[in-house]
């Protein structure tokens, strides 16, 4: 059973075209993450691996659409998902505003035991990128 998820739209203070080029190049998340994490991803210019609790989970990037829209799709992963990123032009001058759609296949259980924890998990990327692109430092875990 699909499950649809789309996260809150956020303003992102990084022109469009910057933002959508920060995310076309799947190694730019490795290095985001704390040194004891990066060595549990690895990634290159399209793919991103990483091991999870014990469990891999892989991402590729499906398409590009240069300035509007990246789709991610799930690979080596126990659950199948797509992921786009929405880049969008804002009303604010050398603001983008950005969004995530997610479709996930997801038993009943594993959408009653881990919906509300994904819908969470997409609005605080996109918190956390609007805090980065203003100055603040988002919150990274301390473990995967």
């Amino acid at each position: 059973m699909t499950a649809h998820y789309s996260s809150k739209h956020g303003q992102v203070a990084r022109r469009r075209e910057e933002l959508y080029m920060a995310f076309t190049d799947l190694r730019n998340f490795t290095q985001m993450l704390p040194a004891n994490l990066q060595g549990s991803v690895t990634a290159d210019f399209d793919n991103l691996r990483a091991v999870v609790q014990g469990f891999t989970i892989g991402v590729r990037v499906d398409d590009r659409q240069p300035y509007s829209l990246i789709r991610l799709g799930s690979s080596e992963s126990p659950v199948e998902f797509v992921a786009v990123l929405h880049f969008e032009e804002s009303s604010i001058p050398g603001r983008t505003d950005f969004s995530i759609d997610l479709d996930a296949n997801l038993s009943f259980m594993m959408k009653a035991m881990l919906g509300g924890k994904l819908q969470e998990a997409l609005d605080k990327i996109v918190d956390g990128l609007v805090g980065a692109s203003e100055g603040r430092m988002p919150d990274m875990p301390d473990t995967l």
